[in-house]
């Protein structure tokens, strides 16, 4: 080790992390039951350290000190002494290098050894004994950032959440196998703002793209003696640091050129964020950052037996939100991203757990009320995936005003409805109009609900409909891991098949979810490939598997383009008409004067559903008159909102169902403009029924119709008409 070099001045306590102002740069490292920190710097590889800095200077339990001489690519790392005592909660080690919880910046890759571990590997209560190997040689480096960057006009597209349509990806996985993406730029967010990549999200029709988790994160050491990694990112260890594996040319300023292009084309970018839980894993776990920093802060910890850490994500480890530090951390985490990133908004993974201050779920916990009250924060787009593993951790329906939430009931509804399971056609009222029973009472929107059939967990749209059960070998679990209960149905034979008759109510299936999800209210979600028919050959767990599994396929056949063609004219619908992205939820009755109730529920007679008709548990079978007139919603000039009429009808019984249309209105006349019985979605051309006529509705489809006005467009087969 060299003798010091650099001068060393006192430095301030904020704002925590390395910060570079033009002339030197200021680190602060918050620690509350540390005796010493010092700061390691590290050649330009990160391979030799290079300087220790004894941080002399402390102030409200933040160590810190200002180098002069220091420059934005300085590469540094901290040991931090104290007490190694586990059974009090205290893991320190001064031989382990700790990453910087404020680095904007990682740089690696880490080198998985024992000496990662701050007790000595091996025997019973093994992490009672301290291990005394030096990890730098295999650890992250922490690197200081310069965070100009030419913005211009970049400004948030700011879409209203009624008209959001989001399409959840993997920044690898989308861009991995596009022919059109130059190779050095595939599988990272250069190549997700390439023309091909955007051009996709355009024409698809999608206003938002939800990425997967991109903070810096780290691949599980059992995983990478299997010759498999953490594919998916949900093990953080960086809350400011972009995942450096995404980026083509080693900087961040790749991430922000990516956010710039896709706002230039009027796309949101949501960042899935892992604030639960980090990489260090239970007791047994590595010592990377936080757990050497101030183990007892920043985790949650047994109360009778502190040794051991309260786990309610199935991760190992939950992050301590009832420490003002953690909240601190999470909360300056989230302005970064928004201000100096220009992210528009985050889903929070297992979001339960972030509610939790004692051992229940609280509702109106400290998190919520500060993102509630923070001008920058409470503007943009929030999403709660709302459940964790613990004791009622399923809250579905219950998070706060100005939050939105993954619906996993609406996901659970529509695929048992399409399944064929009886007795939902209650369910399906609330999941196909905006869940009111789940948000409503609590003075939300419709858009509250995220309402998804597919997302990154579990079996893509393809393998919903080829496969009863999960086959997940190629993971080397033994086929343990994933979701059992899936309420998935081949179609009558499991997995790949030559059957012609099973392979088109397949694709009649896949038209069928993805049809009800974008004419639901709510804001729907589709999983990136869906539209295009990807599978992952039964894995329903797929989060090891950083390969063509996973990955995207461009090349598509006949009814995969079909499939396609179909989803952009949905999109193309959907937003063109507000009837199907209503801001308010429906009351069932007229209130504007219009002479007509906004909804009406049908039976196949053509009469309204009755009370007791809504429990027979035979019925899969229901209609719904949308009355565009009755919309008691104004735009953002105060003008009155109308629209078309539409009736939309459901079938999901194994046979077909000839289904009256409503006397009302009068002499009305409909056109099909969707029926999923047909190949590309859309019901022969030029054929028009009258009010109290039969519409064919075939066994397993659905249709909607318009009151017509005009004659019907003719449809390109080539092209994705425009939808009237």
């Amino acid at each position: 080790m060299s003798k010091l070099r650099m001068a060393v001045w006192p430095g301030e306590p904020y704002p925590l992390g390395a910060t570079w102002d033009g002339e030197g740069v200021n680190f602060a490292l918050f620690s509350e039951h540390a005796d010493k920190v010092e700061l390691c710097l590290f050649e330009g590889q990160g391979r030799r350290e290079v300087e220790t800095i004894d941080m002399r200077w402390q102030t409200d339990q933040v160590w810190h000190c200002y180098l002069p001489e220091a420059r934005p690519g300085t590469l540094y790392g901290y040991r931090v002494h104290g007490p190694y005592d586990p059974e009090r909660g205290h893991r320190f080690n001064p031989k382990k290098i700790l990453i910087d919880p404020y680095a904007k910046q990682l740089l690696g890759p880490l080198r998985w050894s024992d000496a990662l571990f701050g007790y000595k590997v091996g025997g019973l209560e093994q992490d009672l004994a301290i291990d005394r190997r030096d990890s730098a040689a295999g650890m992250y480096k922490s690197r200081v950032i310069d965070t100009s960057f030419t913005w211009g006009d970049d400004k948030p597209p700011r879409t209203p959440w009624h008209d959001t349509v989001i399409y959840e990806l993997h920044v690898k996985g989308y861009t991995a196998r596009h022919p059109d993406i130059p190779p050095p730029l595939r599988g990272t967010y250069a190549g997700l703002a390439t023309a091909p990549a955007i051009d996709h999200l355009k024409r698809l029709g999608v206003t938002a793209v939800e990425l997967m988790p991109i903070h810096a994160f780290v691949d599980d050491r059992h995983l990478l003696e299997k010759g498999l990694n953490n594919y998916w990112g949900y093990n953080s260890i960086g809350f400011f640091a972009p995942e450096m594996r995404y980026s083509s040319s080693g900087t961040i300023n790749e991430f922000k050129s990516m956010v710039k292009r896709l706002h230039s084309e009027g796309i949101e970018v949501i960042l899935d964020v892992v604030y639960n839980h980090t990489a260090e894993g239970n007791h047994l776990g590595p010592t990377l950052s936080f757990r050497g920093i101030d183990n007892a802060a920043y985790y949650r910890l047994g109360s009778e037996q502190p040794r051991f850490y309260v786990d309610y994500t199935g991760c190992g480890n939950t992050l301590n939100m009832r420490h003002p530090r953690v909240l601190q951390i999470i909360m300056d985490s989230l302005r970064y991203w928004v201000l100096e990133m220009h992210v528009d908004g985050f889903r929070f993974d297992l979001a339960s757990a972030l509610a939790r201050e004692l051992h229940a779920v609280d509702r109106l916990g400290a998190f919520f009320d500060i993102i509630h009250q923070d001008p920058v924060l409470s503007r943009v787009k929030l999403i709660a995936e709302p459940w964790d593993l613990g004791e009622g951790g399923y809250q579905v329906g219950n998070f706060p005003v100005g939050w939105t939430e993954w619906n996993g009931k609406y996901r659970d509804t529509m695929r048992a409805y399409w399944k064929g399971d009886g007795g939902l056609i209650g369910d399906m009222a609330y999941r196909l109009t905006g869940s009111s029973d789940l948000y409503e009472h609590g003075g939300r929107r419709p858009y509250a609900s995220i309402n998804f059939v597919t997302c990154h967990d579990g079996f893509t749209l393809h393998d919903l409909v080829t496969y009863n059960h999960k086959r997940n070998i190629a993971n080397l679990e033994d086929n343990r891991d994933g979701e059992s209960h899936n309420l998935s149905w081949n179609c009558g034979e499991e997995g790949p098949t030559k059957n012609k008759h099973i392979l088109a109510m397949r694709e009649r299936q896949k038209r069928n979810f993805l049809a009800t999800l974008l004419l639901s209210q709510g804001v729907p979600m589709l999983a990136a490939g869906d539209e295009m028919g990807r599978t992952q050959q039964g894995n329903n767990n797929a989060y090891c598997q950083d390969s063509e599994l996973s990955w995207l396929n461009w090349t598509l056949d006949r009814d995969n383009k079909n499939l396609l063609r179909f989803v952009r004219y949905l999109i193309r619908l959907r937003r063109k008409h507000p009837v199907f992205c209503r801001r308010l939820f429906f009351q069932g009755r007229d209130i504007v004067g219009a002479g007509v109730k906004d909804i009406t529920w049908l039976m196949p007679l053509g009469r309204e559903m009755s009370n007791d008709e809504w429990n027979h548990s035979h019925a899969r079978c229901l209609g719904l008159f949308l009355a565009g007139d009755a919309i008691n919603e104004y735009d953002e000039r105060g003008r009155r909102i109308r629209d078309d009429n539409f009736i939309l009808l459901l079938n999901s019984h194994h046979e077909d169902i000839p289904f009256v249309l409503p006397d009302e209105p009068a002499h009305a006349r409909w056109e099909a403009v969707i029926d999923t019985h047909y190949d590309d979605g859309r019901a022969p051309a030029d054929r028009y029924y009258s009010s109290h006529a039969t519409y064919p509705l075939h066994k397993r489809s659905m249709a909607l119709l318009r009151q017509a006005k005009t004659a019907p467009i003719q449809v390109d087969p080539d092209s994705v008409p425009e939808p009237p």
